[in-house]
């Protein structure tokens, strides 16, 4: 058969070549049918029967994963217990039930299309992709009152690519140590658990194909392309032949990078910089140290805050933070304030929605109203940093005020423990995050009051080039290469070191190889990426001299498109890292 390549948004790196296997992931056709008012009680013992059913099912799902992969993975599965035991969803049930005397499985199937749709338009990329959690739940409960039986991936009998219409996070979980080896899906982001999954199981995934599960048939040869965003059906001697040959090359090279482990990010000619770890949950400090992480330049707290029926208590704070410090030590872990706001509250709070969730009221917005919420947390924190190695960090700062401000409830914090005699660190490091033009613009302000900066790539580049990160229409606009871009970070480096701070990167720029070089010349201080990053951003580092790079980014700087700058950088690191083949991307 002819080749054929499918293009799509790659959400899992490497590359892998197997037989397709198309898995049934769509919706279940639901008859609708009148009851009588005498079968409205049976049908409401049909649907708690139901929900308890795949409670039970969803249960063992995270004893699975908890047993085969950790407990942080398994608490993905939270949120679908949540759906189970949301009142007012299951209010709404009953009532429409009653309402319209139709069959459960009809108005189940309605209720839960219409919370779907709820998440699936919101703004926030977080909560857009918890409507993959909905479904999930709503197909499981669907299947038990139809009684059908699903397909099961832990069933397959050879090793096969699944390619399917769409992936539930349960459906992905399951191809750990299974026959998986890779997966294609017609609909999906980056930020869908089933992504998040695929990375940490490592399995090669590409999202967004569109129609690619009713144009490929099982059976066929398949090449899942997770650096390039492809998928290769039916592919020519000559491809596999390629990718064969790319793929013996990846295993020599992460071998290699292996060896890099416990060695410094130092340039050629010795000049030395910081690779730090992001991290989400405690469970991720041995991942970062096991990929040679010098630290946790970004803990994300706002996790912390959701799937959850209430807010976290001071000392839950404090025995997480405490834990990732103890764990992290000596190296140092920055805690970032939460950033919950605009679409991304917990359900608890009584906010209204808005307009614009992603210019509204969040981040330190938030936590300078809610005091009482973010005094909690500035406490915990403090009492973890008796360890000495804890730093501070607020999200989304927009002027000197609202720095100043922040700094003065964690001032106040300090003294309520001076009083109680509680131990903390009384030179602790505080931190503003620059990913507001406003901020960046009036970097030189803002460095006169904290300790360090940490540049947030993804928020910056999207308010900086008036780009929603999440619309795929115009997903080609958002470009870190842009020199709009690449002026602000110059002028944020530049106005720190002037006042004697220093600087990181915590976006995903900061993982990118080919920008690796460009940051370098810029005298970034320290690179805070995903643990998996890690060993080949150090290596990029260590393969060049510090004046290559200073010399790149003056070329670089001088440049007027985003063209000749992406060809420049991938040129120059190809050359210093030829076997970087996640550069293969970029050609």
């Amino acid at each position: 058969m002819t080749e054929r390549i499918f293009k799509g948004i790659a959400v899992s790196p490497g590359s892998v070549i197997g037989k397709a296997f198309i898995f049934d992931s769509e919706e279940d056709v639901v008859i609708e049918r009148e009851i009588a008012d005498g079968q409205i009680p049976v049908e409401i013992a049909r649907f708690e029967d139901a929900l308890i059913a795949t409670r039970r099912e969803i249960i063992q799902i995270q004893d699975k994963i908890t047993e085969a992969m950790g407990a942080k993975h398994a608490e993905i599965f939270n949120a679908h217990l949540l759906v189970l035991e949301d009142r007012a969803l299951i209010e709404d049930v009953i009532e429409k039930l009653e309402q319209e005397k139709k069959n459960i499985e009809w108005v189940f199937s309605q209720v839960a299309r219409k919370y779907a749709k709820i998440f699936s338009r919101v703004e926030d990329e977080y909560l857009k992709e918890r409507a993959a959690d909905v479904k999930d739940v709503t197909r499981r409960i669907l299947h038990t009152l139809l009684g059908k039986k699903r397909q099961d991936i832990a069933e397959l009998k050879e090793e096969v690519v699944i390619v399917a219409y769409d992936l539930s996070p349960s459906d992905t979980a399951l191809m750990h140590k299974e026959k998986v080896i890779g997966f294609a899906s017609d609909v999906g982001g980056k930020t869908s658990h089933t992504a998040i999954l695929a990375r940490s199981i490592g399995n090669p995934g590409v999202v967004g194909l569109h129609d690619a599960s009713k144009r490929i048939k099982s059976g066929q040869t398949v090449i899942v392309d997770g650096n390039r965003g492809i998928v290769i059906v039916s592919p020519s001697g000559k491809t596999l032949e390629k990718y064969q040959k790319e793929q013996r090359k990846l295993l020599v090279f992460e071998e290699k990078l292996s060896e890099l482990k416990d060695l410094p990010a130092e340039t050629i000619d010795g000049y030395r910089v910081v690779i730090a770890a992001n991290i989400e949950l405690p469970e991720d400090v041995p991942v970062a140290l096991a990929h040679g992480a010098q630290g946790i330049g970004l803990y994300r707290t706002e996790f912390f805050y959701m799937n959850r029926t209430g807010l976290p208590t001071e000392e839950e704070h404090y025995k997480a933070y405490r834990e990732v410090a103890e764990g992290i030590h000596p190296h140092p872990v920055t805690i970032r304030t939460f950033d919950l706001g605009g679409d991304k509250f917990v359900s608890h709070l009584d906010v209204p929605r808005e307009m614009n969730p992603f210019l509204g009221w969040r981040a330190i917005r938030f936590c300078l109203e809610r005091v009482d919420i973010f005094k909690v947390q500035l406490r915990a924190i403090l009492r973890a940093s008796a360890l000495g190695n804890v730093k501070v960090m607020f999200p989304m700062i927009s002027g000197v005020e609202e720095l100043k401000a922040a700094i003065g409830v964690l001032n106040e914090a300090k003294r309520e423990l001076r009083k109680e005699n509680v131990p903390f660190d009384r030179d602790i490091q505080v931190g503003a995050m620059i990913e507001i033009p406003s901020a960046a613009l009036t970097a030189d302000i803002l460095a006169k009051e904290v300790d360090f900066f940490s540049i947030g790539t993804n928020d910056l580049i999207q308010y900086s080039l008036a780009v929603d990160r999440v619309n795929e229409k115009i997903a080609y606009l958002y470009e870190p290469r842009h020199p709009a871009v690449l002026r602000l970070i110059r002028d944020i480096i530049e106005a720190a070191h002037s006042n004697g701070i220093w600087v990181a990167m915590c976006g995903e720029m900061a993982s990118e190889p080919s920008l690796t070089l460009i940051l370098l010349g810029l005298a970034l201080d320290e690179f805070s990426v995903s643990a998996v990053a890690i060993p080949e951003i150090k290596k990029v580092v260590r393969s060049v001299t510090l004046q290559e790079a200073r010399t790149l980014a003056r070329e670089v700087m001088s440049m007027e498109a985003i063209g000749p700058i992406r060809r420049k950088t991938a040129q120059l690191v190809r050359k210093a890292v030829p076997e970087l083949i996640r550069l293969k991307g970029q050609e």
